[in-house]
């Protein structure tokens, strides 16, 4: 009886297993990394994900970043910093909208070491 009843579960859940969002499955820098340059910010997804905003700071202040692509829906975003990043803590923040239509988020933080 429990055997067919955890069956059944699996079997419900399936279709929404599957129908789960994109999500972020490498960084570049690595999330937590400390790195000495940062020549590419980078992020791949399971899925195609339309990434609409973005941001790279560090203590507060916007630095600016130049996106490589574009709004499309893509399993790959590149963007490079404008110049050279100085040493410190920074974080990178995303807004995007999933293949399913779903919006999404996330970050990732990085230190820029001499």
């Amino acid at each position: 009886m429990i055997r067919k009843t955890l069956l059944g579960l699996v079997v419900a859940m399936t279709p929404i297993l599957s129908a789960a969002h994109s999500k972020s499955e490498a960084t570049t820098p690595g999330d937590g990394a400390t790195v000495s340059e940062v020549p590419e910010l980078s992020m791949r997804f399971d899925d195609p994900m339309r990434i609409i905003s973005v941001t790279l700071t560090a203590g507060g202040a916007d630095i600016a970043i130049e996106r490589e692509t574009g709004m499309e829906p893509a399993e790959e975003f590149r963007a490079m910093p404008s110049e050279a990043l100085a040493p410190g803590d920074y974080l990178f923040e995303w807004r995007g909208m999933a293949s399913d239509g779903h919006p999404m988020q996330g970050s990732f933080s990085f230190t820029v070491t001499e």
